[in-house]
């Protein structure tokens, strides 16, 4: 029988059991298991790991285990830069692009506010998100492990926050996206960016109040909304001057 050791760090600990939390543990393992299969299979999906040494030098997920190996697994890294180091994916993603599953619509909208191109539809399913996810290079965001397990989700992010501002907090922290923000260049309805337009192109589309108390506007060409600093911007504007400059940017 072959039998490793795993030690898993910081974050990747809340998917064990709890006996198997911050300490080592030996498990046997299938003579053919690999790193990603028995890292999978103890509860921790593939996405949520960066780094993996086995008995000290880094491994990919395809690494074979051999008995008495022993095996570290690490999340993303936000204090030092381990590039040299990683084995467990080919490609970085050149775009910060997401698509959010079915459960986690506001999320989405919160993050389109920040500028970041989401994709949601809440009739998504899995299978469609996996596709999406495959074809676009894009960020799997879920609290459903299974789908982070899937093959072709290379780039994936489960969010332990329940509520949307928590969420937001959390996967910006995570991602280290503060620098990457664009706030309100995205249209919050169907995701295409927006562009400045003169009040008089707009007039027709205004509520007479709109009208006589705002001067800036822009539109989306894909759906054909227009949106001004109302009180509903202010709000937002506020939600996200927090999550901001609680992750070290001042609000703008």
């Amino acid at each position: 029988m072959v039998t490793a050791t795993f030690r898993f760090y910081e974050e990747l600990n809340d998917f064990l059991v709890p006996d198997r939390r911050k300490r080592e543990f030996t498990v046997p393992c299938a003579r053919a298991a690999t790193t990603k299969h028995m890292i999978e299979a103890l509860g921790v999906p593939h996405t949520e790991v960066e780094l993996i040494l086995v008995n000290g030098e880094s491994a990919d997920f395809n690494r074979l285990l051999q008995d008495g190996d022993r095996v570290a697994v690490y999340p993303r890294f936000e204090a030092m830069d381990v590039t040299p180091l990683l084995r467990v994916r080919e490609y970085p993603l050149r775009e910060t692009r997401f698509v959010a599953d079915a459960h986690l619509g506001g999320l989405a909208h919160m993050l389109r506010m920040l500028g970041f191109d989401t994709l949601y539809d809440n009739h998504f399913h899995d299978d469609a998100i996996v596709e999406i996810c495959a074809h676009d290079g894009r960020i799997v965001l879920t609290r459903d492990r299974e789908l982070l397990k899937r093959r072709a989700v290379t780039h994936g992010c489960y969010v332990h926050a329940l509520k949307s501002e928590a969420q937001l907090r959390e996967v910006v922290e995570r991602l280290d996206l503060v620098r990457s923000a664009r706030p309100f260049t995205l249209c919050l309805h169907c995701n295409a960016p927006l562009r400045p337009v003169d009040k008089a192109s707009v007039l027709d589309r205004l509520p007479p109040r709109v009208r006589e108390y705002y001067e800036r506007f822009s539109t989306c060409d894909a759906c054909g909304r227009v949106y001004w600093e109302g009180s509903h911007w202010r709000n937002m504007r506020r939600v996200l001057d927090g999550v901001l400059v609680n992750n070290g940017e001042s609000g703008t």
